[in-house]
């Protein structure tokens, strides 16, 4: 294994593609991350529920913002909103919905999540 390696999200090992949903998985160092962009008026409850088939998110995710605005609301009743910068983990058992008029793009490093997040 080389002691550097890189990839480009743009062009990625795969990409997914629900509703108002963009997920680009790329595969480095034995590991795999993701670039998640959710589009103006994205719900997990109304785009990536019908994927996923559960009542709520049951991924955790392990990430940073780079543009947008998204409020996560966990079953608990915990609500953050999320935005450039911020870096996030967000456990299982969650709600959450692009709340900015831009698209919410945030990087994924939890390799389970970024491997199997809104796969059919």
């Amino acid at each position: 294994m080389a002691g550097v390696e890189k990839r480009d999200f743009d062009s990625p090992d795969e990409s997914r593609t629900p509703d108002k949903t963009r997920v680009d998985v790329v595969h480095l160092g034995g590991t795999t991350a993701a670039r998640f962009a959710m589009e103006p008026g994205w719900s997990w409850e109304a785009c990536v529920k019908p994927v996923a088939g559960t009542e709520s998110c049951q991924h955790r995710h392990l990430g940073v913002v780079q543009s947008g605005r998204m409020r996560v609301m966990h079953d608990d009743g915990t609500t953050v909103e999320l935005g450039p910068g911020d870096a996030y983990v967000i456990e299982p058992g969650h709600d959450a919905w692009v709340t900015s008029g831009e698209a919410f793009v945030g990087l994924e490093f939890d390799s389970r999540t970024a491997g199997s997040f809104a796969k059919r």
